[in-house]
Order: C-alpha cells, then sequence, then structure tokens
C-alpha cells in the first residue's frame, strides 16, 4: 500500500483564547516562483536506486500535487571532478582541453549522477523550473589547481599568480551544460554560476570577492545573452543572508552586472533572513526577485530528528517558522531546501533513506504546507495577526484560490476569527492541520464568523485555510 500524508479528519477541540487575523487581498506583495528541492551529490541516484515501489512513494512524498509536498522547483548540482567527498560527481569537461582557446572537449553520460532521470520524473509531475548551480569551476580553470579547497577562477580581478584567463571559458562550460540538459528534453530555467564563495572546503569550492562576482556576473549575463538563451542567471548563493547582501548591494551598484543578474539568491546558513528578530523586514537590497536557495538547520540533537516539535533546530515546526520567516520578512519568491532525500545517519533531509526502505520526517510536513498550495505564480498579500504568538500569511493563486497559514508558535491554543473585507468569500474553505499528529490533516475546525471564518488553531501547529477557485470565483476587491 503507498505511504501518503494521513487523510483523517479533526474533531473540534475544547475553549481556546480568541483573537482577529486580518487579510487583505488587494495588497500585493512579491510573486512566488515555487517551493524546491535539490538531490545533487549522488542523492538522485539514491532515490532511483530505491525498489521501485519505495521510488514510487518518495518521489509522490516530494512532487505529487495532490498527495505529497508538490514542490515545483528542482535545483541541479553542476558536476566537479575532483570532489573529494563525493569522488562519482563528474564534471562535463574533466580534463584541460589545452588552455581557454582550445576546443572543448566535453563528455557526457546522460546521467548526471542520476539528476537526468530525477528531472525527467519531476517534469512528468508537473514541474518546469530547473535550477542549475555550480559549486565550482572545474580545477584547471582555478588559480589552485583544485575543484576544492577554494580557489579562484583565473582572469579575475586580483588573481595571483597572473594565468590564462578562463571567466569565457567557464561561462561556456555552465552553457553546455544548460545544452546538454536541453537535449535530454529538460529546459533549465535558472543558472547560476557561484555556491557559498566566502569558505574554502575539502569538497567543491570557488571563493570570489564582491569586485570579483560583479565582473563574473556581467561575463556569464553576457554569454547567456550572447546565445539568446531563455536563462535567468541566479547570484550569488551566499553561505548566509547577511553576507549575500553585500553581494547583491555591490551587482546592483554596477549597471551591467544589476541587468546581468535576475535574481537574487542566499542560503541561510552564515545568517538567517530572519536574523535579527528585531528587524521587521530583511529583504536583499534589490528590486529584482529574492530566494532562499539552500538551507537545512544546524544538527543540535543527536542523529536522526522525525519529529514536529522535540526544541531541536532540525525538527518540523522550526522549518515552518522558517517558511513563514522568509516569505514575510525577506520577500522571498522561492524556498529551495536542501536534500529532499538522503541515506546520511543524521540527515536533516525532509526523507531519510534506510537502504531499500525510508522514513518521513515533519519536515516534509511543514514544506508541504506551504508548497501543495501555494502554487507557482501565486501572490503573497497583506496579512495580520492581534497576539505574536500566531504568526499569519496569506497568498493568491493564478487560479483566484486563497491560502492563509496560521502559525501557533505558543503553548496555548487560539480561536481564531479571519477576515478579508466584504467582497472575500470564503466559500468552500477547507482547514488542514500540521502537528505533533498530524500531516496535512483536513480539520472540521473552520466555522463561517460575521466577517469571514473561525478556525481553531492548536498549540504548537500549522493550520492551513484553502478557499477554492477556478472559473466563476469572483476576484477579491
Amino acid at each position: 500500500m503507498r505511504r501518503r500524508f494521513p487523510a483523517g479528519a479533526v474533531e473540534d477541540g475544547g475553549d481556546e483564547l480568541s483573537l482577529e487575523a486580518r487579510v487583505d487581498f488587494g495588497t500585493k506583495h512579491q510573486e512566488i516562483h515555487g517551493f524546491g528541492f535539490c538531490q545533487a551529490f549522488q542523492r538522485a541516484a539514491v532515490i532511483r536506486d530505491l525498489p521501485a515501489s519505495s521510488r514510487q512513494e518518495v518521489l509522490d512524498l516530494l512532487l505529487s500535487p495532490a498527495t505529497g509536498a508538490g514542490l515545483s522547483i528542482l535545483r541541479l548540482g553542476i558536476g566537479s571532478s575532483a570532489d573529494g567527498v563525493y569522488p562519482n560527481h563528474r564534471s562535463i569537461q574533466p580534463a584541460d582541453p589545452g588552455g581557454p582557446a582550445a576546443p572543448p572537449r566535453y563528455v557526457w553520460d546522460g546521467d548526471d549522477s542520476g539528476q537526468v532521470w530525477l528531472a525527467k520524473q519531476a517534469q512528468a509531475y508537473g514541474v518546469s523550473r530547473f535550477y542549475a548551480s555550480a559549486w565550482s569551476a572545474p580545477g584547471y580553470m582555478k588559480d589552485n589547481g583544485s575543484d576544492a579547497d577554494g580557489g579562484t577562477l583565473r582572469g579575475l580581478p586580483g588573481v595571483l599568480p597572473a594565468g590564462d584567463d578562463w571567466r569565457e571559458g567557464y561561462a561556456e562550460y555552465l552553457l553546455q551544460y544548460v545544452r546538454f540538459y536541453a537535449g535530454e528534453g529538460i529546459r533549465i530555467t535558472d543558472l547560476g554560476f557561484a555556491n557559498e564563495p566566502e569558505i574554502a572546503r575539502p569538497y567543491a569550492t570557488m571563493q570570489l570577492n564582491t569586485e570579483q562576482m560583479v565582473d563574473l556576473a556581467k561575463v556569464v549575463g553576457r554569454a547567456v545573452e550572447g546565445q539568446g538563451l531563455p536563462l535567468n542567471v541566479v547570484c550569488c548563493d551566499s553561505l548566509g543572508w547577511n553576507f549575500q547582501a553585500e553581494f547583491t548591494a555591490a551587482i546592483e551598484a554596477d549597471p551591467l552586472a544589476a541587468a546581468s543578474v535576475a535574481i537574487h539568491g542566499a542560503h541561510q546558513y552564515g545568517s538567517r533572513a530572519n536574523e535579527h528578530e528585531r528587524m521587521a523586514r530583511s529583504p536583499l537590497p534589490t528590486r529584482r526577485p529574492n530566494w532562499m536557495t539552500e538551507w537545512s538547520p544546524d544538527v543540535l540533537g543527536d542523529g536522526w530528528n522525525a519529529r514536529w516539535d522535540s526544541g531541536d533546530p532540525t525538527d518540523g515546526i522550526a522549518v515552518a517558522r522558517n517558511i513563514h520567516d522568509c516569505l514575510t520578512m525577506a520577500d522571498v519568491s522561492a524556498y529551495i531546501y536542501w536534500f529532499g532525500a538522503s541515506p546520511d545517519a543524521d540527515t536533516r533531509a525532509l526523507i531519510r533513506i534506510d537502504g531499500e526502505r525510508f522514513h518521513v520526517s515533519k519536515r516534509l510536513g511543514a514544506v508541504a504546507a506551504f508548497s501543495r498550495f501555494i502554487r507557482p505564480g501565486a501572490r503573497r498579500v497583506s496579512a495580520h495577526v492581534s497576539d505574536g504568538a500566531v504568526k499569519v500569511s496569506a497568498f493568491e493563486n493564478p487560479d483566484s484560490s486563497r491560502v492563509v497559514e496560521l502559525l501557533n508558535d505558543g503553548h496555548e491554543p487560539f480561536d481564531v476569527d479571519v477576515s478579508a473585507g466584504p467582497y472575500a468569500s470564503w466559500a468552500g474553505a477547507a482547514a488542514y492541520l500540521t502537528d505533533s499528529a498530524h500531516s496535512l490533516d483536513r480539520t472540521h475546525t473552520a466555522r463561517p464568523a460575521e466577517s469571514g471564518i473561525s478556525v481553531r488553531v492548536p498549540p504548537r501547529a500549522l493550520l492551513t485555510i484553502v478557499v477554492p477557485g477556478g472559473p466563476g470565483v469572483a476576484g477579491v476587491r
């Protein structure tokens, strides 16, 4: 029998404290591009190599918009040939062709460590956004001669010793990766040329300062424009949100670099989008879309944690809190979790692969409560609540369906009256509960109220309200 999220119903609880939530569907904020995950470094092959029944269940859990999370962005890792941690993750040009002026000598196995297979599976579920991200240039293009241990692309400002200029060769290398995927029937939509440029590690890393990043952004942008490819250039996948703000500011200060970069994306390891709790707002300093391009919680507990509310930062409610803050404080248009599934014993992935079996964490439920219902092309709208213990966010989808997320971070239940003005219809509203005992279980707690609906939100729980849309549904004024 195929494993899915529970499909039970939640009955009414007892008495709750009351508060009000106000949604303004007329005040629009950022467009939502989607929610995603990554399976680089052979993690795609780990899913592919599961027994057929388990493989299908894992794909459904991650990608099905009906029974799973409905994730809509797949981040692909552009290979590295000298990766000491993952030695089988190969580059498409592993050997120096003889210098940047020599004809490239590409190799392509049609598999890319299982990522081509996974991309095709994702496409079958309706995914159309594929983000290809490079951790490093091939080692022979860098001043340290290795894919790993940092180093910088030769030809960039300040690189010593001076050597061959590989900037255009690196840009062409990235575009060839895009072409190989196109030949497999997958159109890559977004392309990143840097990953955590602040650090040097014994795996694929490449260090860049702000001057070098601006220079390389212009080179990659020219290459993309010259080929006429429908690609969004993404920069810079910095280690942390605060670090990325510096790169974004430098790019925005250079008109050519600013025109080259379509999306500014950051990770959340060095600092998160909600790092400063006193900050009401923390978007990156650009009018371009902001993406949260990679994060999984730091491990402070012992091993694999599948729980919703354990007090450890790897639990489900911590991830739900992070998603809410990224959407409402940093105005992110995309939220891309790190691994969807991984075999590591202490993984923070959404799913842990255990030989031929797998285990599902409550982190997946936290992501799915947003990603299944908030679809690509949605717009975040204004929403406010009268008590800080409950966080609220709201969205309108392209089909005019509406979603309200209520996260009760406190230890008391609340009876929340949700209103949205006289023109907002709540007909057909359904509520889905995610907490320690439930994962997107439909509740019977939504009731008509004088100005909208009333819902009961248990303590330490995420309640997702969905109002259907589609043809014939009146828009909200």
